[in-house]
């Protein structure tokens, strides 16, 4: 009979990938059903602004990537690798969400153009899942 696997069942070196992966995907879903109500004007949602400039969530997701990154220096305990992993997943998908933005360095987040951040994100989500999937750790994996 099958066995599901939990998070537990993960090895705690492959679990921050996991979080990381699983963090991303949903993030990612989240931004963009998050974009496309403030696009159509959903009562409540709008974006952020700062003395009347927009703030693009890239800006966000960079912050949270220089902060994970600076811990990923420091710590190396399975616990933080897990932590890590959830926001640097997060972080990613802030920053791939508007990856479009970057690259054409103007909005064309509703634009065809738009479709790049879409299209990277599928791709790594789809490598992630199957790097996952396909490799176990070496002598402690059954």
């Amino acid at each position: 009979m099958a066995h599901i696997r939990t998070l537990k069942d993960v090895h705690p070196t492959r679990r921050g990938l996991v979080l990381a992966w699983w963090s991303f995907t949903a993030m990612f879903g989240g931004l963009r059903l998050l974009t496309w109500a403030i696009h159509v004007h959903v009562r409540g949602f709008g974006n952020v602004t700062a003395g009347g400039v927009h703030i693009h969530h890239y800006l966000w997701g960079i912050l949270i990537l220089i902060c994970v990154g600076a811990a990923g220096v420091v710590e190396r305990s399975p616990q933080w690798h897990a932590w890590m992993g959830l926001f640097f997943g997060i972080g990613l998908a802030l920053v791939v969400d508007e990856a479009a933005l970057l690259i054409e360095l103007k909005d064309v987040y509703w634009t065809g153009a738009g479709g790049v951040s879409v299209a990277i994100a599928v791709i790594l989500i789809g490598l992630a899942g199957s790097v996952l999937a396909l490799t176990r750790v070496r002598g402690v994996e059954e």
